[in-house]
């Protein structure tokens, strides 16, 4: 994310790894202003996280907003429910596909745009175990092509 107005707050590259990411979405979050303070500090986990939607409203649960050391009785609890805003054509599409086996949505970056908390949601289908080591050797395959490749140019 190296557009103007960006800052990566939390990245979940787990999920690229667990899970087939077909689609990309950018979700605005609704928060508190002490889960802002602690989203600017960088205090955010989403690799536990996962998002579901719930009565025509997408919800991301599971994502780790540590509370802000000045925020005293304003703190919220870290891993509540947060509500993802989203349009309703958006959610519907989501819905659709999340109904088929073996899909859903994975949350994968955390960032701030333009001064708002946004999410980035990926519709993910799972990997199985033998998708993961094909990835894992190809990543090496790659990497050992790129290294002599640099030694052969230098």
């Amino acid at each position: 994310m190296s557009k103007e107005g960006m800052k990566l707050v939390a990245n979940n590259k787990k999920a690229y790894h667990d899970y087939f990411i077909e689609e990309k979405h950018e979700a605005g979050l609704v928060l508190h202003g002490t889960e802002v303070k602690s989203l600017r500090l960088g205090k955010c986990s989403i690799k536990e996280g996962y998002a579901k939607i719930e009565n025509g409203e997408a919800y991301v649960y599971g994502m780790n907003i540590s509370p802000y050391e000045k925020g005293n009785i304003f703190n919220r609890d870290p891993l509540r429910p947060k509500k993802l805003l989203l349009h309703k054509q958006e959610i519907r599409k989501l819905t659709g596909q999340l109904a088929e086996k073996g899909y859903a949505l994975i949350p994968l970056q955390v960032y701030f745009k333009d001064g708002r908390a946004k999410l980035e949601l990926g519709l993910a289908k799972g990997k199985k175990n033998y998708d993961k080591r094909e990835a894992i050797a190809k990543k090496d395959q790659r990497r050992e092509y790129e290294r002599a490749f640099k030694i052969k140019n230098l």
